[in-house]
């Protein structure tokens, strides 16, 4: 929960840093939406590099199974990629990580965040990254248009043993985790995060 130093009126943000970053950099990483006429959060209006924030928390369970080699596949919408790039970039901390997805569904092309680093660990062949636009009709992307689908999962799916995790919106949340049930992934292998 954050707000501004002082102010009685905190909202809800998920941690997109690892845990080794906060404790190494000494920072938290905290992901605010952007709106539809390009205006900051109305909630952090105010705030500027170097305005004191107040933290509660962390809060919640929703975080990377304890064994370390079970593969992941990793599923975002929007601003549903914070929490799940914590996960990411944590397992990716313990050195030899095991398969690892990430499929990434936005508005538009320049809503997706941290898309330099996903695509270096891409590059690096450290994580697999499908990318879909729903709403963008520019010529610019040449990547995957339209909504998360059964064959896209397919394609992603490390594993038929994978964890599946699920962030964002409750539309996708709910249509993802009802496709990977079709593909025969077990109900408790899907971990969602709805905001």
């Amino acid at each position: 929960m954050v707000g501004l130093h002082g102010s009685p009126l905190r909202k809800p943000y998920s941690i997109a840093s690892a845990p080794w970053e906060v404790e190494k950099f000494g920072t938290l990483q905290l992901l605010t939406q952007v709106d539809d006429t390009s205006s900051l959060d109305p909630h952090l209006e105010l705030a500027t590099p170097g305005t004191l924030l107040d933290v509660e928390g962390p809060f919640g369970s929703f975080g990377l199974p304890g064994d370390g080699s079970t593969p992941l596949l990793f599923v975002a919408g929007g601003t549903g990629i914070a929490p799940l790039r914590s996960m990411i970039i944590q397992r990716l901390a313990r050195g030899a990580a095991p398969p690892m997805a990430l499929v990434y569904s936005a508005r538009s092309a320049d809503e997706f965040a941290f898309l330099p680093e996903l695509r270096a660990l891409e590059a690096a062949g450290r994580l697999k990254t499908l990318l879909t636009v729903t709403r963008d009709e520019r010529d610019e992307w040449e990547g995957r248009r339209g909504r998360i689908d059964e064959p896209l999962l397919k394609d992603a799916l490390p594993a038929p043993d994978s964890v599946c995790f699920i962030c964002g919106p409750p539309q996708l949340v709910n249509a993802t985790a009802a496709l990977l049930d079709k593909i025969g992934i077990a109900d408790e292998a899907i971990l969602i995060e709805k905001y």
